[in-house]
Formats: C-alpha cells, sequence, structure tokens
C-alpha cells in the first residue's frame, strides 16, 4: 500500500533530504586519485551523525558500512574498501538518512579527475533521464510514464538501463510501495497522487543492461564490466506537480558547476 504523506511529514522528509544532499556536497571536495573509498565512507558516516542524523544503510539488511560507494563497472551496493582513486574513475556514492522519524536516500555518480570522453556523456545522459523520469512524476499519471521516460531516453542513446535494480517509494521506511522501474510502458503501475513520495534512480551501462550479483551478498556489476552511472531524486508530489526534497546544489557548490536544472521541479512549502 502506498503510504501519502502530508505536508508535515513531507517537510521533515525534505530536512532529512537535504542532510544526505549536504553530505554529498561535503563529499564532493573530497573524491580525488588517491583518496580511499572508506576514506569517504568515514566522513560521510561522521557528517550525518554530527548534523543529527543516523546513517540510514549502516546494518540495514546487514550493510556493514555507512555508505553505498560504486566505481566504475560497478553498479550499485558497493562496500567501501582501501582500494586508492585513480585518475579517470567514475563513482557513485549512494548516501541514506535516518532523521525525525523519516528516510532520505540520494546518490550521484562522480568524475575522479579527467575521465574518458564516452564516459562523461553516460553521466550526462544519465541525470538527463533522472529529470525525464521526474518530469512524468504528475498527479493522475503513473509509474510507468516515469519508467518509460527514462528508459527511451537511455536507450535512444544505446546505453544499458539496468532491469533487476529499481527505485522505489520513501518514507518512514527506506523501502515502500511502489517499486519504479527504470524501464517499461507508459500508462502501467501505480496511479501518481498528492502525498507520494519517491527515490527515483536510473542505473545505467555503457554496454549491456545485464548484471551480476557478486559473492558477498552486495556488490553488483555489469555483466560485461562496462561503465555503470547512477544518479538518484527525493520527489514528492503536491499540487499535482513534481517537487524535489533532495538536490545537487551542494555538489554542484563545491565542484563550480552552475546549473538550473532543478528550477522546475523546486517549491517552498
Amino acid at each position: 500500500m502506498i503510504q501519502l504523506k502530508t505536508i508535515e511529514e513531507l517537510r521533515l522528509m525534505r530536512e532529512s533530504a537535504q542532510l544526505v544532499s549536504k553530505t554529498l556536497g561535503m563529499l564532493a571536495k573530497e573524491i580525488k586519485p588517491g583518496v580511499t573509498t572508506l576514506h569517504l565512507d568515514n566522513l560521510g558516516g561522521q557528517f550525518i551523525r554530527d548534523h543529527g542524523g543516523e546513517p540510514a544503510f549502516l546494518g540495514m539488511y546487514g550493510f556493514p558500512k555507512n555508505l553505498c560507494i560504486s566505481p566504475n563497472a560497478e553498479v550499485v551496493h558497493g562496500i567501501p574498501n582501501e582500494k586508492p582513486l585513480v585518475e579517470g574513475d567514475i563513482l557513485s556514492v549512494d548516501c541514506g538518512v535516518f532523521m525525525n522519524g523519516f528516510y532520505g536516500d540520494h546518490a550521484y555518480s562522480f568524475e575522479v579527475g579527467e575521465v574518458a570522453p564516452e564516459i562523461k556523456k553516460l553521466l550526462k545522459i544519465t541525470k538527463e533521464s533522472l529529470y525525464k523520469g521526474i518530469e512524468q512524476c504528475v498527479r493522475g499519471k503513473r509509474v510507468g510514464d516515469i519508467s518509460n521516460a527514462i528508459q527511451t531516453y537511455c536507450e535512444t542513446h544505446g546505453y544499458g538501463v539496468v532491469r533487476e535494480l529499481v527505485g522505489h517509494g520513501l518514507g518512514r521506511k527506506m523501502h515502500e510501495d511502489p517499486q519504479v522501474p527504470n524501464y517499461g510502458k507508459k500508462g502501467s503501475g501505480k496511479v501518481l497522487k498528492d502525498g507520494i513520495v519517491l527515490a527515483i534512480e536510473p542505473m545505467v551501462n555503457l554496454g549491456t543492461e545485464k548484471v551480476k550479483f557478486h559473492d558477498d551478498g552486495w556488490t553488483v556489476t555489469s555483466l560485461d564490466m562496462s561503465p555503470s552511472a547512477h544518479f538518484e531524486h527525493d520527489v514528492c508530489i503536491i499540487g499535482g506537480k513534481p517537487v524535489l526534497l533532495s538536490t545537487y546544489k551542494y555538489i554542484y557548490e563545491a565542484l563550480g558547476i552552475v546549473s538550473d536544472e532543478e528550477k522546475p521541479f523546486t517549491m517552498d512549502f
């Protein structure tokens, strides 16, 4: 059953989502060649605690670290370790926070130094597909409209859209109804209503859409070991329209990026 939120609950969820956003912004300054993902994990966990939240992923389903940090061919659920990053890597950082009784869950794929042009394009298209999905997050539409918009945009550029892993509802639990696949048919799935909160998260591979689940019980890579990109926002519907609870502005401030991509989905409430 989909749990619709009140405006008061959405305000609390925005605080949780914004702490995730600020954590990612802090980490953006630290991601560079020579840094280990374990160091980033420690920084992220401490930052969350220092700002009144709890690292949501730590211990969830048995996950051993604060953040899911997934380089290169790792799609999601990478376990932070002591291997240093190198020039040309890409790095998905997926962060969860529990605060005020609600979860925030938000991700960004970072460049480590200079990356190859084809990888830069993969990141660009994947992030753009996220906003294509958010545009469909409108009262009266259906989950499949979000899914189809993401799939169509990515496959038009020749990329593999992962099937086995999906976005989800978000609230007092990390994973609520409905599931939000990154592929599907227009007009299919649950109807979208005011008060719904979705974690929309395209996971897109440079090569095949197929993935491999590894023996550690967590790591997922593209089957052909091609680079994979992952972007995620927390989105609600207010007054029939999509409104972002999370933001990339802290990342952009850290990296000197100018963007107005979030403007259509920003609202004071």
